[in-house]
Formats: structure tokens, sequence, C-alpha cells
């Protein structure tokens, strides 16, 4: 989709949200809800338009990092439940009992601070099970339990883990580990709050540990059509995909949601041996047509990517020439015979038949797809199509 008037923007695919929302739906029972992790501003796809496809799809809750986020899309009319998996500063639990957020509860100075407070409040108590990051360990859950049952006003609606390399079917004695430990828990939990949801598996857990979904599953990255690392792709599309629910998923793979675009703004022919951008970095091989595009490591394009990654012009790729500036970056167009003023451009995504991944940029940075996607400027316009 071509914009008007904008140098860059992000297309979001609606049918792609809708067809990885059914590959997940289809891999879990009738009986597992389904919690779609929008936080981070949906992984940079845009908090509030994210959230209500998934609500329209008909997921079950919602994930989101911060108090702030939650307010945010009570405001613009999401009903289904919301879960603030992040930490929530205790001058804010009356407004999320106010509104109806449930907060993660990982401390025994949050339990004292709900004491305090007089609004009816929902509570999801974050386990501990191996990662060291939130939660309570095993070991405490009875006197966690015992404080919590002295406020009249919480309501325990979940209890809850993360797993640490659930990415990584190699290591699965470390997540049957933290999935046993969590069993455990859960039981307590569940003794003196039988309708406390237990959920453990997130995106990669859901894909590779069928035991663990429990009774909802948090997805994240693969609603955006990512995959939580290659080894999870290829074991889940290796071995085939087997649904558990009735109906028919006519691909296992996932769909991208997300394409970047700008535009081309200038271009000129520069003769073989000049060099290209700050501190000359780049010597060109031959006589070549450069086109400058009006992005840069300002709207998220990485410097790291300087001299080394690529993208479409009229589905032919083409290479970024010397370091990335603040606000626009030159490739090499020579192959792209076409290339002109106003041409689209693909940065993130596909044309054509060729595609530039967010795995092969965080390869490239270092890094991985999820910092690529979750690191996109904010203020770009996004279209959902």
């Amino acid at each position: 989709m071509k914009a008007q008037h904008l140098r860059t923007w992000i297309d979001i695919s609606t049918q792609a949200i809708a067809h990885n929302y059914k590959v997940f739906r289809e891999l879990i029972s009738s009986e597992t809800k389904l919690l779609g992790v929008i936080k981070s501003n949906a992984y940079g796809h845009e908090l509030f338009r994210f959230g209500i496809e998934l609500q329209n799809l008909g997921a079950d809750w919602l994930g989101v990092d911060s108090i702030t986020e939650a307010l945010a899309l009570r405001k613009i009319g999401i009903k289904i439940p919301i879960l603030v998996l992040g930490y929530t500063l205790p001058e804010n639990f009356e407004l999320a009992g106010v509104k109806n957020i449930s907060l993660a509860i990982s401390t025994f100075e949050s339990i004292k601070a709900l004491a305090k407070v007089n609004k009816k409040i929902s509570v999801h108590i974050k386990v501990d099970t191996g990662m060291h990051r939130q939660g309570f360990f095993v070991k405490d859950a009875q006197k966690v339990l015992q404080e919590i049952s002295k406020l009249k006003n919480i309501k325990v609606d979940g209890v809850f883990t993360h797993f640490a390399a659930a990415k990584k079917p190699d290591s699965s004695h470390a997540t049957e580990k933290q999935i046993a430990i969590f069993k455990q828990a859960a039981a307590l939990v569940k003794k003196y709050h039988p309708k406390a949801l237990a959920h453990a598996a997130a995106t990669a857990g859901t894909l590779n540990y069928p035991e663990s979904h429990f009774d909802m599953v948090r997805i994240g990255i693969g609603l955006y059509g990512l995959w939580p690392s290659e080894e999870t792709k290829k074991r889940f599309v290796g071995r085939g995909l087997k649904p558990i629910r009735s109906g028919r998923i006519t691909s296992p793979y996932l769909q991208p949601v997300l394409t970047w675009k700008t535009i081309i703004s200038e271009t000129k022919t520069v003769e073989k041996g000049e060099r290209i951008g700050y501190d000359y970095t780049e010597e060109l091989k031959r006589d070549s047509k450069i086109a400058i595009l009006p992005i840069g490591y300002w709207h998220g394009y990485w410097r790291a990517f300087s001299s080394k990654a690529y993208v479409l012009v009229a589905g032919i790729r083409c290479k970024v020439l010397g370091k990335v500036s603040m606000d626009m970056i030159a490739v090499d167009v020579t192959n792209a015979t076409k290339a002109k003023v106003g041409n689209e451009v693909v940065l993130l995504g596909k044309q054509g038949k060729e595609e530039v991944t967010a795995d092969e940029l965080g390869t490239i940075a270092n890094t991985s797809c999820y910092e690529i996607v979750t690191r996109l400027n904010p203020l770009i316009k996004k279209n959902y199509i």
C-alpha cells in the first residue's frame, strides 16, 4: 500500500494476524485460554490497533508490560481481561482495581502495599521456577497464600511463571524442570483458589511443550508472524502440524505481519573508486547508480546495518552503502534498472519474490528479531490493511 504524503510508513496485515491467531488456537485445546501479549507497543506493531484486532478475533486476555498500557487500552474501549505482566507502582494499585486490570504480584512488598488499597483487585501470582527474574520461590508459596488470605479485597485470578529456554528444544531438561516446579506451585495455589488460571507457556513453550499449556497460554512473538528461534521453526514445521482442535490450518508457517517501507528521494550515478557516506567507509567497485532513502537510525534502522543490510527496490535486493546516518541511507540500485525518485522501497518485509526478514536484520545486528521490530520508532505511521 503506497502511503500518501509520507516518507516512511509501516503496513500491518490483518489477514496475517488472523492466520497466526488461528495457528495457535488450533494448537491448544478448546478449554485452554489464549492471552495475546501486546506489550511494548505490540512489539512495535501499535498497541491500540493490535489490541482491537485480537479482541475481535476472540482472544481471552491481553497481556501488557505496564499499567500505562493497560489504562490506554481501557480508554479506547478494550473490554476483555488485561494482565499487567511487569512491575506496577503501588500508587497505581487502586486505579487498577477501578479499571478492572489484573496485576502480576511477585514480592512481599507488593502484598503489603495491597493491604492499603480499598478497591477489589485481581492478581496473578508470579512464581520463580528457575529464570530468577520476577517471582516468588515455591518454598515461599504457603506464606504468600497466607498473607494474601488476610486481604479481603484481593482476588487471585491466576498463577504463572516464565520459561528461560523454551525456545531451545535441545535444552528440554531445563524447561521440563521448570514445568515440574510450576506444577507444585500451581497445585498449592489452586487448593486455596480453585478458579485461578495456571499459565506458563509463551510462544516457544506453546510450540515445543504441549504439556505446558495448562489453563492458558501467552502468545507474543508468534502472533506477529515471527518465530522465537530458528530451532523452534525447524522443529515445528519439520515435524508436521498436528492441531489439537477440529479446524484445519492450511499452513504451519507463521506469516510476518509487518512490512516497513520508504521511498527513493534522490538518485545519482557515482564513478568507480568514489567513497560513500560518513568517514568514507565504503569504496565503489564499479560505476554505480545510487539511491538515497529518507530513513536512518532515528527511525529504527540500525547503524549496525551499515554496508551489510539489503533493501528491496522493484523486487531486487539492493545493498546499503556506507554508514547509516540519522535520517538517511544510500543504497546501490545499479541492478534495479527502473529505480527512480518516488519508487516504493521495502526495508523489512516482502516485495515480489524477495524478502528482508527481521531474523536477517537481527543476525546482522547481533540481536534477535524481537529487538528489530520493537525498536522501530513508534511515531512511524502504521496502516492496518
